[in-house]
């Protein structure tokens, strides 16, 4: 063989070696999102991990707090260094970006894996604009969970659940006498709007709820029902400790863990917490969605969206995300981890605990789900309303006054 056919030879080897150590090279993806508590890290690490042995290799971005994490995202969508996916709320936070054609879309991953046959229609509605799919979900919350310390119901003499919101008054009473926090609330505003929303989709019935808040009906929010809304969110706050203000929603989930708190309304990422505490359903805390046992079911979750590119790497990375986030074991195992339940009805859920499994079983009824107030109204009459909320929660403001205030707020 002569040395030209040798070298030739040579080239072709480290040619196919090359390629093999390219195929071989993972699918960088620099991730932000918000999730640092105990639990929520641990959820997270469930999808990075994932991610890591599909081929990909998980960069983690954490912002705390998720309008903090958000702002992130977006300065540097629009300052030219997207990052490779970014964590939103199931909700319309990200249409404007949608709107302004910075996101990549990923219809073929939702195609081949029947994201329209299998997710619940709500998020669907959220996450497909003008027929495309610009945003993968990764889990189902539902904000309005109400967690107890079992132990402190015992020392309080509470025997069961309640079963209304009169009953509820009627514990939070007993918790009172018994010398604990009724009401663990961690007073910030976004909390204290997720307590207003459980009593107006309880108190008030899901018929207001979609009045007020899809159709944005003025004869509703004037309603005698819409005003005694009002005044039973307002009663709660005779149950709140002083400390309340500025609380972050963890360390008020800290107290009932503690026991030092009876209960706390808050989405079922707190189970991540109890869970992190080495707490278990059902043996040292309960759960109970809502004032009763047929409470309405409202539904709200995180998505991951995909910043416009077009390196066909990074697209390669945003499709394999979308995939490995979505499928059946990833979702279970960020489902223990986070205490939401997984996004796909068609998962083997024995493994989760009874809260998640009575979520589960709710959402087949369709007739229970409700859309959060993000799936229907946009970022900033979310945000003048959680304004009006905070206002009535924190100040002496009369019920009159609050009803014409978020009268106003909602007509913006």
């Amino acid at each position: 063989m002569n040395s030209k056919k040798l070298v030739l030879r040579g080239v072709v080897a480290a040619l196919a070696l090359y390629g093999v150590v390219a195929q071989a090279e993972p699918l960088k993806a620099n991730v932000i999102h918000w999730w640092t508590s105990g639990g929520e890290s641990a959820a997270i690490r469930q999808f990075a991990d994932a991610y890591n042995k599909a081929g990909g290799q998980w960069v983690d971005n954490a912002v705390a707090g998720a309008d903090q994490a958000r702002s992130t995202a977006i300065n540097r969508i629009v300052g030219g260094d997207p990052p490779t996916a970014a964590q939103f709320n199931t909700s319309k936070q990200f249409h404007d970006l949608i709107d302004q054609g910075l996101l990549n879309n990923v219809d073929d991953v939702a195609a081949k894996e029947n994201w329209n046959g299998v997710f619940p229609q709500s998020i669907i509605d959220s996450i497909k604009v003008k027929g495309h799919y610009y945003a993968a979900p990764v889990d189902i919350h539902m904000p309005a969970w109400f967690f107890y310390s079992k132990p402190v119901f015992q020392k309080a003499g509470i025997a069961g659940e309640p079963k209304s919101y009169d009953e509820f008054i009627a514990d939070l009473g007993k918790l009172k006498t018994a010398g604990v926090i009724p009401l663990a609330l961690g007073g910030q505003p976004w909390q204290e709007k997720i307590t207003f929303d459980a009593v107006l989709a309880d108190v008030g019935g899901p018929d207001l709820y979609m009045k007020v808040y899809r159709d944005r009906d003025m004869n509703a929010v004037k309603s005698d029902a819409f005003k005694k809304v009002l005044a039973s969110f307002k009663r709660l706050h005779d149950f709140v400790d002083p400390g309340s203000p500025g609380r972050n929603w963890n360390d008020a989930t800290a107290l009932v863990i503690s026991g030092k708190a009876g209960v706390q309304i808050m989405g079922d990422w707190a189970k991540g917490e109890f869970s992190a505490a080495n707490q278990s359903a059902g043996k040292d805390f309960g759960c109970f969605p809502g004032f009763g046992p047929h409470s309405p079911y409202l539904v709200a979750g995180d998505v991951f969206v995909f910043p416009k590119t077009d390196n066909p790497t990074t697209i390669k990375a945003q499709n394999l995300l979308a995939t490995v986030m979505t499928s059946p074991a990833a979702q279970v195992a960020f489902s223990a981890k986070k205490g939401s339940i997984p996004i796909r009805p068609d998962v083997d859920g024995s493994s989760l605990d009874i809260c998640a499994k009575e979520g589960i079983a709710i959402m087949k009824d369709k007739s229970r789900q409700l859309p959060n107030p993000e799936m229907l109204l946009s970022p900033d009459t979310q945000g003048a309303l959680i304004d009006v909320v905070t206002n009535f929660w924190n100040k002496n403001q009369s019920v009159d006054d609050a009803q014409k205030a978020f009268a106003s707020a909602l007509k913006s």
